[in-house]
């Protein structure tokens, strides 16, 4: 049963917390993210903007992935393709799960319901896990294959 009261986040995501989402669940390949609507995330038509439904399936597959893995600090979003079915009103849950994991990368789904628990979309992508950078853009950790190439002189 998911948790009627937000969690803290795993890693902070200034974009997300702008737009005021909270996380719900996060655990074992799942998670889960609520956002009710305020008219900063309405399109002309007065309903979710696209970009808020897709911010919010990317977070939850995001989240699915990272607590899937102990091991990794972080996720980043290789491709992603979204599916929008209906228009998104009222308070939103966006649920992401891990379908399959490897040791580099994750395969997620999300499927978005608004607050009377109607599907209005659907998304999967593919997660890479990588070591988490620190503070502007500085790796934590000196690994190789996620360390940016030095510009040459």
């Amino acid at each position: 049963m998911p948790s009627s009261r937000p969690i803290p986040f795993p890693t902070r995501v200034p974009f997300v917390e702008s737009l005021g989402a909270e996380l719900h669940v996060f655990a074992d390949g799942v998670s889960e993210l609520r956002l009710t609507l305020a008219e900063r995330h309405l399109n002309s038509g007065d309903v979710a903007h696209g970009g808020v439904v897709m911010t919010l399936l990317d977070v939850a597959m995001a989240f699915a992935a990272r607590c899937a893995n102990a091991d990794s600090v972080a996720v980043a979003t290789i491709e992603m393709k979204t599916t929008f079915m209906r228009p998104s009103e009222g308070t939103l849950r966006a649920v992401g799960k891990v379908l399959q994991r490897t040791t580099s990368l994750a395969f997620c789904e999300a499927a978005m319901y608004d607050d009377q628990g109607v599907l209005c979309a659907g998304a999967t992508g593919t997660f890479k896990y990588f070591t988490a950078r620190g503070p502007r853009g500085v790796h934590a950790a000196s690994d190789p294959s996620t360390s940016p190439p030095k510009a040459s002189p």
